[in-house]
C-alpha cells in the first residue's frame, strides 16, 4: 500500500503540473517564443478533443440533453480495445445512435499523456470520463473531483486510488468495473497443469500498482501450496528481455498478471520463454494469446459494456456515483493457447476452452438467439394475420 500511495502521489503531481502548464500557456503573452513540451501537449490534447467532438456529431438523448464523453485509454492492446468498444456500444444502444459524442484518445502507455488527456477533458467540461486501465483512472481522478469518472480494466480500485478500509465504493466521483479474475483460481490452474512445479517466477511491471497487488495475492496462494516463488519486475518495456531471460533460467513456470506493459510486449516474452520451454500462466486472454499456455479469462467487452450502463445511470438516471459499488465480471472461463500448448507438449483437461472457440460459441449462441427471435416474431405475425382473416 505504501508503494501504491507513492505512485498515486506521483501521478497527482504529474496531473497538477500538466494542468498548471496548460493554464500558464493560456494566460501567457502571445509574443513569447518559449513554450514547454508539456504546454504543446496540453494544447494538442485540447485541440484533438475539440476536433473529435466536432467530427463525431453529438445528437440529443431521450432526456433532451446532449452528452460528450472523453475516453482515456492507457494504451492499445486487445483487452483494452474490447473494453472501450463495449462501453461505446452500451451507451450508443441506451442513448440512441448519434445521441452521444465519444472523444477517444490513446495515451500510448505514457503516464504524462494520461495526465494531459485527462486535463484536456476537464478543460472542455465533458459530461463524463471513461478511464480505461489503472494509470488512466489515477490521472482522471487526480484531474477532477466533480466530473464523473467511470473506470474499466482496473484490477483493484482500493489499490489504484489508495483507499483504506475498502467497502466496495470509492465515496468519490469515481466508480466502474474491474478486470480481476479470482487469483486463487488462477493459482489452482497452475497447480493443476504443472503439479511438479517447484519454482514459480512472477513477472510484472513495478510501475503498475494493480500488478503488484495481483502478485502479492498470487504469492499468498503459492504459500498455501508450499511452492517457492520469486518476483521478476521491470520498470518499463526496455527491461523485459533481460528480466525474462533471467526468469526462464531460474523457474519452472511463470505467472503474468493483468499487466499492461507485459500485454504490449507478449511477442518479446514468447520469443524467450517458448524456446526455453518455460510455460506461462496469464492473468488475461490477450497476454495468453501472445505468450501464455492458459488463463482464467473474463470478457473485457462485457466489463466495458457494464461500465457503459453505469455511465448511463449516472448521466440519465441521476445515480450517485460515490455510492455505486465497483462491478466485477460475472463469468470466468478456463482457456488455453492451443498452439503454444502443442509446441510445449502440454495436454489440458476437458474443461478448458481453446482461445477463440469461446468467442465463436458466444457468437453462434447470439446468432441462434437472433434467429429464434425472428422466428417467434414471424409466427406471431402469421397468427395475427390468420385471426384477421377469420
Amino acid at each position: 500500500m505504501e508503494n501504491s500511495m507513492k505512485n498515486y502521489k506521483k501521478i497527482l503531481s504529474v496531473v497538477m503540473t500538466a494542468a498548471m502548464a496548460a493554464s500558464l500557456a493560456a494566460c501567457g503573452n502571445s509574443t513569447a517564443n518559449t513554450s514547454s513540451t508539456t504546454d504543446a501537449a496540453a494544447s494538442d490534447a485540447a485541440q484533438a478533443s475539440d476536433a473529435a467532438a466536432t467530427e463525431s456529431g453529438a445528437g440529443t438523448s431521450s432526456d433532451g440533453k446532449k452528452y460528450t464523453i472523453g475516453i482515456c485509454q492507457q494504451l492499445e492492446h486487445p483487452a483494452l480495445d474490447q473494453a472501450t468498444q463495449g462501453f461505446e456500444d452500451a451507451l450508443t444502444e441506451l442513448l440512441g445512435s448519434g445521441n452521444v459524442t465519444f472523444d477517444l484518445q490513446n495515451a500510448q502507455g505514457e503516464q504524462a499523456n494520461c495526465a494531459t488527456i485527462s486535463n484536456g477533458f476537464v478543460a472542455n467540461n465533458y459530461d463524463l470520463i471513461l478511464a480505461n486501465a489503472t494509470t488512466a483512472l489515477q490521472c482522471a481522478a487526480a484531474a477532477t473531483s466533480t466530473i464523473p469518472v467511470i473506470g474499466t480494466s482496473v484490477t483493484d480500485y482500493a489499490t489504484a486510488l489508495d483507499i483504506d478500509n475498502w467497502t466496495g465504493s470509492t465515496g468519490t466521483n469515481v466508480s466502474g468495473t474491474a478486470d480481476l479474475a479470482p487469483i486463487d483460481q488462477q493459482e489452482d490452474m497452475l497447480v493443476e497443469l504443472f503439479p511438479d512445479a517447484k519454482n514459480v517466477g512472477i513477472l510484472y511491471c513495478s510501475a503498475e500498482p494493480n500488478s503488484a497487488y495481483q502478485a502479492s495475492e498470487f504469492e499468498k496462494a503459492l504459500d498455501e501450496d508450499s511452492i517457492s516463488y520469486k518476483e521478476y519486475t521491470v520498470s518499463d518495456s526496455n527491461d523485459i528481455a533481460s528480466v525474462v531471460q533471467s526468469a526462464v533460467s531460474e523457474c519452472d513456470v511463470l505467472y503474468i498478471p493483468t499487466d499492461n506493459t507485459m500485454a504490449g510486449n507478449t511477442e518479446s516474452i514468447n520469443n524467450i520463454a517458448l524456446p526455453a520451454g518455460v510455460p506461462i500462466i496469464a492473468g488475461e486472454e490477450g497476454i495468453c494469446s501472445g505468450c501464455g499456455v492458459a488463463t482464467l479469462s473474463i470478457s473485457y467487452y462485457d466489463i466495458g459494456y457494464t461500465a457503459g450502463k453505469m455511465a448511463y445511470d449516472v448521466l440519465v438516471n441521476g445515480a450517485d456515483i460515490s455510492t455505486m459499488d465497483v462491478q466485477y465480471a460475472e463469468n470466468v472461463t478456463k482457456e488455453y493457447n492451443a498452439d503454444i500448448c502443442s509446441q510445449l507438449g502440454i495436454t489440458v483437461p476437458d474443461d478448458y476452452v481453446a482461445i477463440g472457440e469461446a468467442a465463436e460459441d458466444t457468437e453462434e449462441a447470439s446468432d441462434d438467439a437472433d434467429a429464434a427471435d425472428e422466428a417467434t416474431a414471424e409466427t406471431a405475425e402469421d397468427d395475427a394475420t390468420e385471426e384477421a382473416d377469420e
